[in-house]
């Protein structure tokens, strides 16, 4: 075994959040990489119906685990589904299930969270800090734990230009807003959002700011790290290339771009994107769980994982994506895929509305007649929301160090550094990003490649019937100003004229020749 493997041979885990993007990738990836594990209980909420188990029989048979299931047929075995929720006390265990963890587990992944932008900050404190605190109740309870991991996010501190891994003083003490909040109204509370959260962009990366001001606080003497990813993006390499399965960050972005409903962002091209594979995301995870429970840190380690310190890409790289999208086109697209990032706001609403709105409008228009429901201004308003919540990543600059993951690395051997690799530097973005372009085709679409040829008509119909509209407008155009013009007359009598003689000449000299 490797040094990693060994650590997690006979081990017993709780995972949150795997039913999340990360979480589902990191189940199947330490199961798949550390056979040896002895079993792994996920936190699960009922939804939409379904009971826990049901959604766990689910995720364990998508396609994603389709590598694991051949060489570990049996590994569902090793999965306990237990009813959990994070918004209620004691993360909505019951005492059996308390008991069985606190004597069973010794590895904790801390993944769930909110993730959503504009989510009220009320939930947002209970779901990405109160759990906190519920979690790291329940580990100090546990009578064999050997590591906690806590993912948090590299945009925690996005009020900073320069992201060190260190935990910074909070933008408020959390302790005394969780206080107030329990006797606000939902009104007061949306009414002090602004002032509270600051010169951050949203409640995600503010409460995940006071999570690990709290995990500092009440985590002491517990076997701690934190991981700080970046913008989540599919997987680079393993277990499937370009798998994703949301439509989340630049997922939605690229799917908006490929059916041509979004055609301009606010944006800095020169400014740095930083997109982390979930593979390389996952990896780290594994391997800082290990080195903090082998090495024992005198302090909380934390780990930026980022790819710009190593291998930076730009905004201006995502422009691509519309080239991407026409070598492997999406199905039924509004138009063909064409956008770009433009920092003047004229541009910007000139681009969307001429683009997007005005067409958009016209088939509501054209649905409304022949009887059907309008529907085109909704997903166009929809798309602009979800568009404004990213122009603050868009327009700005962060510089992340990330000197604790560096080291983590050299720790590795090399058996290990080829599971769980880190390196970054070999990623090709060119190459990644058509692959993730494909890979929202494929996973989030659920588009079938096989039925390229209809998507690549549709989207040479959608260029005939642009190139007829823009004949035709540029025709009428012209009428209008012969009409209304002595000037446009004589020029277009001068042109008229011109082409005629140089016809009759070419078939004068044809005459000559033969």
């Amino acid at each position: 075994m490797t040094p990693i493997e060994e650590f997690y041979n006979g081990q017993t885990l709780l995972l949150t959040g795997a039913t999340g993007f990360i979480g589902k990738v990191l189940l199947e990836k330490i199961l798949r990489s550390c056979p040896g594990i002895e079993g792994v209980y996920l936190l699960v909420r009922p939804k939409w119906g379904r009971p826990t188990q049901e959604r766990v029989e689910q995720l364990v048979n998508c396609k994603l685990f389709d590598k694991l299931r051949q060489s570990q047929p049996n590994f569902a075995d090793k999965i306990h589904a237990i009813n959990s929720d994070l918004q209620h006390s004691k993360l909505g265990l019951s005492d059996e299930d308390i008991a069985t963890l606190r004597e069973k587990v010794t590895v904790v992944f801390h993944v769930a969270a909110t993730i959503k932008f504009d989510e009220k900050l009320g939930l947002s404190l209970k779901l990405n800090v109160v759990a906190t605190q519920e979690m790291l109740k329940l580990c100090k309870e546990m009578n064999s734990l050997k590591v906690f991991v806590h993912v948090s996010t590299a945009y925690a501190y996005c009020d900073r230009e320069h992201i060190e891994e260190v935990v910074y003083p909070p933008p408020v003490d959390p302790y005394k807003l969780l206080g107030a909040i329990e006797w606000m109204s939902e009104d007061m509370i949306s009414t002090i959002t602004p002032q509270m959260i600051g010169n951050r962009p949203n409640t995600y990366t503010f409460t995940k700011a006071l999570a690990e001001h709290v995990l500092i606080q009440e985590g002491k003497d517990l076997p701690l790290c934190i991981v700080r990813p970046s913008i989540v993006g599919a997987a680079w390499k393993d277990p499937i290339q370009g798998w994703i399965d949301n439509f989340n960050g630049p997922s939605g972005l690229f799917i908006a771009t490929g059916k041509g409903l979004l055609r301009s962002m606010k944006g800095d091209t020169e400014a740095i994107v930083d997109i982390s594979p979930v593979d390389y995301v996952v990896n780290m995870m594994i391997a800082a769980a290990w080195h903090t429970a082998v090495k024992k840190p005198d302090s909380v380690p934390v780990f930026n994982c980022v790819t710009s310190a190593t291998n930076p890409s730009r905004w201006g790289d995502i422009e691509d994506v519309p080239v991407y999208y026409m070598k492997t086109p999406l199905e039924k697209a509004f138009r063909r895929p064409r956008a770009c990032f433009t920092q003047s706001h004229m541009a910007y609403e000139y681009w969307n509305t001429v683009g997007t709105k005005i067409p958009s409008m016209m088939i509501d228009f054209y649905l409304w007649v022949t009887g059907q429901k309008p529907r085109m201004m909704k997903i166009y308003d929809k798309m602009q929301k979800a568009v404004a919540t990213l122009e603050f990543f868009t327009t700005n600059n962060w510089e992340w160090t990330n000197n604790n993951s560096q080291l983590l690395q050299t720790l590795m051997t090399e058996e290990d550094k080829k599971t769980f690799f880190l390196d970054v530097r070999p990623l090709h973005w060119p190459t990644y990003l058509e692959n993730y372009c494909i890979g929202t085709k494929k996973f989030v679409l659920k588009e079938n490649l096989s039925d390229l040829p209809a998507a690549r008509s549709h989207i040479k119909m959608l260029r005939n019937i642009r190139w007829t509209c823009n004949t035709v407008l540029a025709v009428i155009l012209w009428r209008v100003l012969i009409a209304r013009s002595q000037l446009a007359r004589n020029l277009w009598y001068l042109v008229t004229n011109l082409v005629f003689k140089f016809l009759r000449y070419c078939r004068l000299s044809s005459a000559k020749q033969s």
